[in-house]
Formats: structure tokens, C-alpha cells, sequence
């Protein structure tokens, strides 16, 4: 009865709770411990959060001028495919695929598992298989939730994006209550540098940049946004700050509470500090971090649905991922395609490990993608875009990026090379499949508008999926 496509229905709000959504959830609440491990000391973890954060807001402008010139949706994998071309862009597709969301996914599951039973078996630690259960359980409540609506699962956001602040609050203000008290003793030699081991680092910014990833979402939703040119900007600044201050500022809560050596002997830094400050919220805090989390999972799910929507648009995955359904308007094929990954890297991954294999391959395609900025406006002098950054800005965020990515290696060589493993195993489906039909000029017309992505069986394959998904092409371009 009406036409079926993708709707507009990110507002201004929206879009700033999707990134507060997104960057606060668990990092805040697992990141402290690894980066503190990374760093040697309080004082030189303090700089690596507030580099990190620094960092980011470098990347999110650059994001933001890459969202108001390239009009599509589908974040780092459209901006390489526009700016480098179509292999890096099927590189980060494949590597995003096969490890870096699920393997953030289960990150973030995890930590919303291990909070939410925290407070069932303290002081004890929860049983692991409870813990990846009940993780399985919300990853797959907020699958459920994006494949029915869009508008709910928007709405949902902006309600825990409050939870999430209310969360940080309970944390900063004990925590300076103190400090302003005089307890600055946990401060003492705070830059320590006989601890200071620096091919340790790298992991230290990747744990710090963890905690602050997310302020990329907004462009992966860049057709269902409400004025973008103006929205994609406002909504980045104005939560990349909010969210730098307030990470800087639980940290010197955690600092003052808990101390150095409580901090790496704690599995989840919120509890022990709320054991430690206020004993009356001890099974309150831990409830609201695992909703942080939960906020976060579905941020997560949101955005990378939308990727694998774009990417099957443009030829470079199964045609049945860029279907519609046909009355809930949601990408159903693409939201439902992470579940069978994220459920085996939850049953066999540990946190830490699993932030280290992904953080590669995740910051070597950011880095591409601002690389890619610098030569679009090389390419396209001529073209206008309403919101522009000084050029050092993206030179310096892609300089660091792949700078941390090559001394990665000294750091974790094992995850590093696994991780570089899974992105070099692209190469020959590329050459194999997307590259071969792609370079055929009888094929070329239909890559886009065709079932004939694989072969006749996958095609018949793709419309029996089709009608029992009840999904369909979408009918208006967006972009």
C-alpha cells in the first residue's frame, strides 16, 4: 500500500543519543583496567584517556565532513569504497564481517552479562557460563527489537542514553566529593615512569579507544537522518565533548575511590567502586552499567545493519542483505545476518583478548577512511561541502591511526596477526567473486538491480528467502 523503503526518522536527538548511546556503554566499565595495565600509571593513563578522547573528536570531525559529501549510509565501508575504491572497501566489509563487529559485539555482551549478575553472587564472581547465557539472552533481545521497528529501537536509545549519564554521574560525583575532601593520597607519583613500558601503548589507546568508539555511528545512518548537513556536525561535537569530560572525570573518580592496585585486581571497576563509596547502591549501579551496555549492543546492531544494507546495494555482498521488509521497514536480512558470529565468539572469547584481535583490524580501515578525505578533496576541489576541517585535522588522526596499528604488532603479536590474517583472507574472494563480476561488462548492469550475485541456486535460494522474510527491494533512492 505504500512505498518501501528506509525513512527518515533520525532526528537531531536521536542521532545525539545514538552516539552517547554508542561511545558510553561498557568501555567506561572495562576499558580502565587495560588501559591502566598498558600505561604504568595513573598519571600516564589520565593522558592516554584524554589523548584518546582528543583522538577521537580528530576523527569524528573528519567523519563529519566525509558525511555531508558522501550522501550514502553505510559509514567506514562507504567512505573507502567512494575515496580508495572497491578492494580496500571489500577488505574492511570482509574484516568488519568475519571479526571486528562480532568480536565487539561479544565485547560488549559480555560486559552486560558479567554486570548484570554481578550483584546476584557478590563479593563472589559470577559463574562464566551464566555470564555468556545471559549475555546471549540481551544480544538477542536487541536483535529482536531492530528487526521490528525502527522507530522503537531509536526510542529506546535516547531512554538509555539518560540511563547511561545517570550511570556516569553516580560514579563522578562520590568521587569528587572526596577528592574536594583531600584524598588525593591514590595520586601520589602519579607519573611513575620506571612502570612506563611503551610497546605497551598501543594496547593502551586501543582499550581507551574502545571505551570512545561509537562517535563514527552517525554516518552509518547518514539516509535516515533528519537534515544531515546540519545534524551530522551539531550531534558529533556536542557528544564527543560531553562524553570527553565525562570519562576524564570518572577516571579521577575511579582513581581517588579505589587506587591503582584495586583497579587492576577488580573484573568489573563499577562494582568495586560502588563496594567501596557506597555500599547502599551496590545492586543499583551494576543494573544501570549492564543497561549501558545493552544501549550499546543496540547502537551497535542499529549501524552495522545499514553497512551490510549498503554494501549488498552496491554489488559487494548477497543481494538479499539490501531487501526491505516490507511492512515494518526495517533491513530484517541485515540485522538477523550477525546472530550465528556474535553467538560463537560470546561462548568462546574472553574480553580483553577479543578487544585486542578486533582493534586492529578496525582502526587500520578508520585510518583508511580519513585517508580517504585527504584525497577526495584532492580529487574534487571543486566540490562544496557545508562543514569543513582544516586539512591537519584528518592528516594527523590517519598519521596516529596507522602509526598505533604497526607498533600494535611489538605489543600483541599473536591477536595482531590473527587479526591481519582475517583481512588478507579477503584477497582472493575479491579476486574470485566481486572482482570477476564486477569487471564483466554483461554483468556489470545487473550487479546492482539482479539476483545474480553467486549462481542460479543462490539465486533461487535468495527468493525463497525473500518470501518466507517477506522482504523487498527497496523502491526509493535516499541518497
Amino acid at each position: 500500500e505504500e512505498a518501501v523503503f528506509l525513512r527518515k526518522k533520525i532526528t537531531l536527538l536521536r542521532a545525539f543519543s545514538l552516539l552517547i548511546g554508542s561511545m558510553v556503554g561498557s568501555g567506561i566499565f572495562i576499558s580502565p583496567k587495560g588501559v591502566l595495565k598498558n600505561s604504568g600509571s595513573v598519571g600516564f593513563s589520565l593522558v592516554v584517556w584524554f589523548a584518546c578522547g582528543l583522538l577521537s573528536m580528530f576523527g569524528a570531525l573528519s567523519y563529519a565532513e566525509l558525511g555531508t559529501r558522501i550522501t550514502k549510509s553505510g559509514g567506514h565501508y562507504i567512505y573507502i569504497l567512494e575515496t580508495l575504491g572497491p578492494l580496500p572497501s571489500f577488505l574492511f566489509l570482509w574484516a568488519e564481517f568475519f571479526a571486528i563487529r562480532p568480536a565487539n559485539s561479544a565485547v560488549v555482551s559480555l560486559a552486560f552479562g558479567r554486570y548484570m549478575l554481578e550483584p546476584f553472587f557478590a563479593p563472589c564472581a559470577a559463574p562464566v557460563p551464566a555470564v555468556k547465557l545471559v549475555s546471549l539472552l540481551g544480544y538477542y533481545m536487541v536483535l529482536t527489537l531492530n528487526a521490528w521497528s525502527v522507530t522503537w529501537s531509536a526510542r529506546l536509545q535516547t531512554a538509555l542514553s539518560v540511563v547511561k549519564l545517570l550511570a556516569l554521574a553516580l560514579i563522578i560525583v562520590p568521587g569528587m566529593m572526596l577528592l574536594a575532601q583531600g584524598h588525593t593520597e591514590n595520586f601520589q607519583d602519579a607519573f611513575n615512569r620506571q612502570s612506563l613500558v611503551l610497546d605497551k601503548l598501543p594496547l593502551a589507546f586501543y582499550a581507551g579507544m574502545f571505551a570512545y568508539s561509537g562517535w563514527f555511528q552517525a554516518s552509518f545512518v547518514r539516509e535516515e537522518l533528519v537534515r544531515p548537513e546540519r545534524n551530522i556536525p551539531l550531534a558529533v561535537i556536542v557528544s564527543v565533548v560531553t562524553v570527553i569530560v565525562g570519562y576524564m572525570l570518572t577516571n579521577v573518580s575511579y582513581y581517588t575511590v579505589l587506587g591503582m592496585q584495586d583497579v587492576l585486581a577488580s573484573p568489573a571497576v563499577a562494582v568495586s567502586f560502588v563496594q567501596r563509596a557506597f555500599k547502599s547502591l551496590i545492586s543499583v549501579v551494576p543494573v544501570l552499567v549492564a543497561l549501558s551496555c545493552f544501549g550499546t549492543m543496540n547502537g551497535g546492531i542499529f549501524t552495522f545493519s545499514r553497512t551490510l544494507f549498503v554494501a549488498s546495494r552496491e554489488g559487494q555482498w548477497p543481494p538479499l542483505f539490501s531487501m526491505i521488509h516490507i511492512r515494518r521497514h526495517t533491513p530484517l536480512p541485515a540485522v538477523m545476518l550477525m546472530f550465528p558470529l556474535v553467538t560463537a565468539m560470546v561462548c568462546i572469547g574472553d574480553i580483553y583478548h577479543l578487544m585486542n584481535f578486533f582493534s586492529f583490524s578496525r582502526w587500520l580501515f578508520i585510518g583508511l577512511a580519513t585517508l580517504g578525505l585527504v584525497v577526495h578533496r584532492h580529487r574534487h576541489p571543486e566540490l562544496h561541502s557545508p562543514f569543513k576541517v582544516p586539512l591537519f585535522i584528518p592528516v594527523s588522526f590517519t598519521i596516529i591511526c596507522l602509526f598505533t596499528v604497526a607498533m600494535s604488532f611489538y605489543s600483541d603479536p599473536v591477536n595482531i596477526s590473527i587479526g591481519c590474517a582475517v583481512v588478507l583472507s579477503g584477497f582472493p574472494v575479491y579476486y574470485l567473486i566481486i572482482h570477476r563480476q564486477m569487471s564483466n561488462p554483461i554483468s556489470q548492469d545487473f550487479i546492482r538491480t539482479e539476483l545474480s550475485f553467486f549462481s542460479p541456486l543462490s539465486d533461487y535460494i535468495t527468493h525463497k528467502l525473500q518470501l518466507l522474510l517477506e522482504v523487498v527491494q527497496q523502491e526509493i533512492k535516499t541518497y
